[in-house]
C-alpha cells in the first residue's frame, strides 16, 4: 500500500477506521469527504502536481463522477494510484422507493453495512432533499419510529454528501443540472447536532461553488434541542437555516414526547432560540416544528400555550410549522384531525404567530416525516 501524507489526523477524526496505522493507509480514504487542501496534500503526497486536487474535486462533485475510471481528464497512472488509497464511492443502495406522489425514499448502506436513509421529495417548482446524520437516533422521541432503532452510528461528512450525489444522479443523471437547484433538510434519521463537526464540514463541501454549489440559504438542519450546538450555530457566518423540533409547550409533556428534554429543558431551549435570533441577518428567520398528535397536544388550549411561550421569551423572528403525525403501528399515537390541525393554526394566528401547515409526503413508503426506520419492504 502507498504511504499517505499528513492530512490522517483529520481523517481519522472523521471517518475513525480509515486510517488505523499511522502512515500507512488500511482502509480507503473517502474522496466525498475531504476538502481541496486536503486534496491538494493527497495528491502531492502521490507525486502529482497540486492542480491534480482541484480536477478531482471538480468531477466528483461538480461531475458527480463515481469512479476514478471515469475521470478521464487524469492520467491512467494517477488513477491506479488514487484508487490505492481511496475511493469515491463508499456507500450502496440497497433498495429505492417510488411513493404515489412522486417521493422516493433510497435505503443504503454505508461501507460498514450500517444503513442510511435519503428522501426525496419533488414539487413543481423545486426539489429537496433530506438526508440523515446518522444511522439510527438515540433520542427515544416516543412518536418517531426512527428512535426504535436506536443509534447505529455517526455519518462521516463524506457519506453525508455522497447521500446527495447518489440521489442527483439518480433523478437527473450523472452530473446533469438540476432544472430548479436543490434544497436540502437535515431532518432524516438521526440528531444532526449530535454529529455537529461532520455536518458542517459536509455543508461546506456542499457549498463549493465549483462543486455541488448547495448554498447555506439553501439547506435546513433541524435539531431537537441540543442547546450548546445551538449556540455554536449561531456564531457561525455560512450557517444553514435552523429548525428545532418542539412538539410541547410545557416540560411535563415535552418530557414525555422529547426525552432530551430532561437534559436541556424548555427555559435553556428558548434561551438558546432567542440567543439565535439575535444573531439573524435582516429578513432572515428560524422555525419551530410541532408534530400534531392527536388527543395529545393538538387542542386550542395547547396553541395558546404555545403562543405564551414564544411571547414569554419575546421570540419574534419564527415561525411554527405543524406537522400532521406520520403514524406506524409500533407507535401509540395517531395524527390530529384536520380539523383540529385548522384550529390549531387558527388559534396561534389570532395570537399573532405565524403557522404552517406541513403536507405529509411519502407515507405509503415510510418516507415522511418520523418514519424512517431503514424498512425494506
Amino acid at each position: 500500500m502507498v504511504p499517505i501524507p499528513p492530512i490522517r489526523e483529520r481523517l481519522r477524526e472523521q471517518n475513525p477506521p480509515a486510517y488505523a496505522k499511522i502512515g500507512i493507509v488500511t482502509q480507503k480514504a473517502h474522496i466525498l469527504g475531504m476538502t481541496r487542501a486536503e486534496l491538494a496534500e493527497l495528491v502531492t503526497g502521490l507525486g502529482e502536481p497540486k492542480y491534480r486536487a482541484d480536477q478531482v474535486f471538480r468531477a466528483v462533485h461538480e461531475q458527480r463522477l463515481r469512479s476514478f475510471d471515469e475521470i478521464t481528464n487524469l492520467p491512467k497512472a494517477f488513477r491506479a494510484k488514487l484508487a490505492e488509497v481511496a475511493d469515491i464511492s463508499q456507500m450502496s443502495v440497497e433498495s429505492r422507493f417510488l411513493s404515489t406522489d412522486g417521493t422516493r425514499r433510497y435505503l443504503m448502506k454505508t461501507g460498514a453495512g450500517k444503513p442510511v436513509e435519503t428522501v426525496y421529495l419533488p414539487t413543481e417548482n423545486r426539489d429537496t432533499i433530506c438526508f440523515s446524520s446518522q444511522s439510527g437516533c438515540p433520542l427515544k422521541c416516543d412518536f418517531c419510529l426512527t428512535a426504535k432503532l436506536g443509534l447505529l452510528g455517526n455519518l462521516t461528512a463524506g457519506e453525508i454528501v455522497e447521500q446527495i450525489v447518489i440521489v442527483l444522479n439518480d433523478v437527473y443523471g450523472v452530473g446533469a443540472e438540476t432544472p430548479h437547484g436543490t434544497n436540502l433538510v437535515g431532518m432524516g434519521a438521526g440528531e444532526p447536532f449530535l454529529n455537529f463537526e461532520n455536518l458542517i464540514a459536509a455543508l461546506r463541501l456542499m457549498a463549493d461553488e465549483k462543486g455541488l454549489f448547495i448554498v447555506p440559504n439553501r439547506v435546513t438542519v433541524s435539531t431537537a434541542g441540543i442547546v450548546p450546538r445551538i449556540d455554536d450555530l449561531a456564531q457561525l457566518e455560512d450557517r444553514p437555516h435552523l429548525a428545532i423540533s418542539l412538539s410541547a409547550a410545557t416540560d411535563e409533556l415535552r418530557d414525555r414526547l422529547m426525552p432530551i428534554n430532561r437534559k436541556w429543558d424548555l427555559d435553556a431551549l428558548m434561551k438558546a432560540a432567542r440567543n439565535f435570533e439575535r444573531s439573524l441577518k435582516r429578513g432572515e428567520r428560524f422555525t419551530f416544528e410541532y408534530v400534531m398528535l392527536g388527543g395529545v397536544n393538538d387542542s386550542t388550549e395547547d396553541a395558546r400555550t404555545l403562543a405564551e411561550l414564544l411571547k414569554r421569551y419575546k421570540l419574534r423572528r419564527c415561525k411554527i410549522n405543524l406537522i400532521p403525525h406520520n403514524g406506524a403501528e409500533q407507535l401509540d399515537y395517531s395524527s390530529s384531525s384536520p380539523e383540529a390541525v385548522a384550529a390549531f393554526k387558527d388559534t396561534l394566528e389570532s395570537l399573532g404567530v405565524d403557522a404552517y401547515v406541513r403536507t405529509p409526503r411519502g407515507r405509503d413508503i415510510y418516507a415522511a416525516c418520523g418514519q424512517l426506520a431503514a424498512k425494506a419492504a
